[in-house]
């Protein structure tokens, strides 16, 4: 009897388009086939991409979806590769729909020009990013099949991070091999957790583990691939590319096999968070038919790291920068901003504003706050005029920091349609600056942001000698309070409790509570946190409570 060769593959679909993602699967099985794999596994929801969200309540997207996985058995066969199983993710109408939901989360397995088998997610994650108990009806039942003597089980992502289910029935079954579907998004420490469970899988449940995961930007999210095949005992046989579209080769066996050589380790945090603020912002810009970005450089930190970032993701040649200098704008900050654009090699014009500010002050009056923020809204115009005028999108360049105590100003530097860091800490903005210069160094490339960039006081310059530390707290000391006050949800007296001073607690605590309408006014960006604002914190913005 042949032994089972199964080809582990990562993709990338783009939500909603289901002919091309098919069209991308029907190809990809044709390489795994040329490679010898007879049983071939995608990720989760891999037919429509994922998250469909309320996409799961329309009945005629459902049935297209569930129609297109039948044809797609057909042309396999069609073309020969009737006797290979696929293994692929999608939503199917419910026989009984509960209220809202009338889909399934579902897997099928193609075999013989036809859908063999189905399995139906139970478990349905309705946390953090995920709503899924709202959008689809839960399975309840296993599904194990034989396959070149071997006995297989099928489950989805979450179905393995909760106890119970199915999940639990794997070892009664005898099951060789479990194969996990899944859609899994990116968090800094998120491979570790996903590591511990496939492995307490697989030793519990005394079964191999292949857990494919999909891999690409969709609006905020950012999935990374990082499908990985673990024994019966637990032994890391091999993991896919982080990043990347990729396919992971295995030989089941009596001891599983790797085919093609892939690395088991993976790369450093710094490494893992550039990848995915690079994927996250190429795949927003390129699935929603952009084709370049602008945005204000202001020889600032913030903007030469989303300016290094958007050279990385979609090449200096499609990145726009625009300085926009004030009375009050340095010449040292002018230099930095010009010396950044030469080192990545983007395009670079310079814009001044303070013809326009004089106008508009010479028809209002304005003092303090209301013409610093005058100045800010003049950089607004100015980049949403180019992007209107050249198609570009417009990025902001706020990090989380900032955007947890409001320290922007509302159609001013907020404007935007994507936030690159806007999931990054301030404190950490500076950490993968340094990494991204000493990566370039280490490659033999020149370091893009200029060290003056990375050293200087941090400042809007808005007004003479102004800097960050005017109005909050040292970054290092806010940023702890941040991670207590929103990552870790602790309330005031604890955060107290653990050493700050009380006045700067109660100062920072009231700034975040008081800025939730202008977080929610603002760009979406890519998710690197177990506690991004939007889809993980969900705050009311009339809110007088302090705990």
């Amino acid at each position: 009897m042949p032994k089972i060769r199964l080809a582990m593959v990562q993709t990338n679909p783009i939500v909603g388009d289901i002919d091309a993602n098919v069209s991308a699967i029907f190809e990809q099985c044709k390489l795994a086939v040329n490679d010898g794999a007879n049983l071939i596994q995608f990720g989760e929801m891999c037919v429509t991409g994922y998250p469909i969200e309320d996409l799961a309540t329309r009945k005629g997207f459902v049935a297209q979806a569930e129609a297109s996985v039948e044809e797609l058995a057909k042309h396999l066969a069609n073309d020969g590769l009737g006797e290979i199983a696929v293994v692929v993710g999608h939503p199917r109408i419910a026989s009984a729909p509960s209220g809202w939901a009338i889909a399934h989360n579902s897997a099928s397995v193609l075999l013989g020009g036809k859908v063999a088998h189905r399995y139906d997610k139970h478990h349905l994650p309705n946390y953090s990013v995920f709503d899924e108990y709202r959008n689809f009806v839960p399975g309840n039942e296993l599904l194990t099949f034989d396959f070149l003597g071997k006995r297989v089980s099928v489950v989805i992502c979450e179905d393995i991070w909760q106890t119970g289910g199915p999940v639990s029935q794997i070892g009664a079954s005898k099951t060789d091999l479990t194969l996990v579907l899944n859609g899994s998004p990116f968090e800094s420490d998120k491979d570790d957790r996903r590591l511990g469970l496939i492995k307490e899988l697989a030793t519990t449940q005394a079964t191999s583990v292949a857990y494919v995961n999909l891999v690409g930007g969709q609006d905020d999210l950012v999935f990374d691939g990082d499908s990985i095949f673990v024994s019966t005992s637990g032994e890391v046989i091999g993991r896919a590319k982080q990043f990347a579209t990729d396919t992971l080769l295995v030989d089941i066996d009596a001891t599983p096999e790797l085919v093609s050589p892939h690395q088991v380790t993976r790369s450093d945090d710094n490494w893992q968070v550039w990848n995915a603020l690079v994927l996250g912002l190429r795949d927003y810009v390129h699935k929603n038919g952009f084709k370049s970005v602008v945005l204000g450089l202001s020889g600032g930190i913030d903007s030469a790291l989303v300016a290094t970032i958007a050279a990385d993701a979609l090449g200096a040649s499609n990145v726009f920068g625009v300085s926009m200098p004030s009375r009050y704008s340095s010449e040292h900050s002018k230099g930095d901003a010009a010396t950044l654009a030469e080192n990545l090699g983007c395009n670079y014009q310079t814009v001044a504003i303070e013809d326009m500010v004089n106008a508009f002050e010479a028809n209002l009056e304005l003092s303090d706050l209301a013409s610093e923020n005058l100045q800010a809204r003049m950089r607004g115009v100015i980049l949403m005029a180019e992007s209107n005028s050249k198609s570009h999108l417009t990025l902001t360049t706020g990090n989380k920091s900032e955007l947890a105590v409001g320290y922007s100003t509302i159609y001013g530097d907020s404007v935007g349609g994507f936030a690159p860091i806007k999931d990054v800490e301030k404190t950490l903005v500076w950490e993968l600056a340094r990494w991204r210069n000493e990566w370039a160094e280490q490659n033999g490339q020149k370091a893009p942001i200029p060290e003056n960039s990375i050293s200087k006081p941090p400042s809007a310059e808005l007004r003479p000698d102004q800097t960050d530390q005017d109005s909050l707290p040292e970054y290092d000391v806010l940023d702890a309070i941040l991670d207590r006050y929103v990552e870790k949800r602790q309330s005031a007296s604890e955060i107290i409790a653990a050493g700050f001073d009380a006045s700067v607690v109660e100062r920072v605590l009231t700034l975040v509570d008081r800025a939730e309408w202008k977080r929610r006014q603002g760009a979406i960006g890519p998710k690197i946190t177990g506690m991004a604002f939007g889809r993980d914190r969900r705050l009311p913005i009339t809110n007088k409570y302090r705990g």
